[in-house]
């Protein structure tokens, strides 16, 4: 099918760069979230960071200014009704995407694809929960949206055909490329990235190295661009939680038991970057290690 008009649930880190790369490939966009001022940091920042493509010479400044004039937002889901796809960004939690789904179905229309960037819920339970499981399918982002260029694409058990090309042909207008995954515990990217993160954490916890050492090592022996503690910050360690609990609990395996240092951080509300404190204090520049 063609689509034309999108709607994303969810103004913050990745849905805000999913309606920027979507809006900057032509579609029309409409972005929902709960929170007006979420909505509003949301295309404050789009803006900025299309003035900054514009600054590098990736795009035009018209190019920049029609994608920022086809996005609108709202406070109210049901408008998101006469969408032809919907990609649900919000927290990483099962029971809120599915209270979301329920609340949607009922203003959608027939032909509308339902998809959810969760990194790692299971894509085929969130489906049974609506009208239409065979239009449904886990589209998920890397993050930050604008800059990555992979995109997993998950289908559920009763995903049809049709419904997994159309959004191949998607991401292909995105200028993005897709990996197909199956639905199985955090699909691909995050059944290897996490126990990774995971085992750094039990690596800092159980004193072989500190924040800094084993950030360094990584980078410097393995040629990771960030540190995994540092990548972890960034993702948000709360969302590292969820996966290696999604994981734990979906593959009964005690190799990806979340490190309880992690936990503790978690707890103790140092989620990372978007609270300025987490394996790194981003209250001083340069930031500087916690441990």
């Amino acid at each position: 099918m063609n689509i034309r008009k999108v709607g994303v649930i969810g103004a913050g880190q990745m849905g805000n760069g999913i309606a920027h790369v979507f809006a900057l490939a032509g579609y029309d966009v409409v972005m929902n979230d709960i929170d007006q001022s979420a909505l509003d940091s949301a295309v404050k920042l789009i803006r900025l960071n299309l003035e900054r493509q514009v600054s590098r010479d990736r795009i035009t400044a018209p190019d920049a200014d029609a994608a920022i004039n086809r996005i609108s937002t709202t406070l109210t889901l049901s408008d998101l009704g006469k969408t032809d796809l919907v990609i649900e960004a919000a927290t990483e939690r099962e029971s809120v995407k599915s209270a979301i789904f329920e609340d949607l179905v009922p203003h959608l229309e027939p032909h509308t694809i339902l998809t959810s960037n969760t990194s790692s819920i299971s894509i085929t339970r969130l489906a049974s929960r609506t009208d239409r499981p065979e239009k449904f399918m886990g589209f998920h982002f890397m993050n930050p949206v604008p800059v990555m260029q992979l995109v997993e694409l998950i289908r559920g058990i009763a995903t049809d055909e049709d419904t997994y090309h159309t959004l191949l042909a998607v991401v292909e207008r995105l200028g993005k490329t897709s990996a197909s995954a199956e639905d199985f515990p955090a699909f691909i990217v995050n059944r290897i990235l996490m126990p990774m993160i995971n085992e750094a954490v039990y690596t800092l916890y159980e004193g072989v190295g500190s924040v800094k050492s084993i950030d360094s090592a990584m980078k410097l022996g393995t040629n990771h661009p960030m540190g995994p503690l540092e990548l972890a910050d960034f993702i948000g360690l709360d969302t590292c939680l969820a996966i290696m609990n999604v994981l734990h609990e979906g593959l009964a395996d005690t190799k990806y038991r979340p490190c309880p240092l992690l936990t503790k951080y978690v707890e103790a509300g140092w989620l990372g970057r978007k609270t300025e404190r987490g394996f790194y204090d981003y209250r001083e520049t340069p930031p500087v290690p916690t441990r």
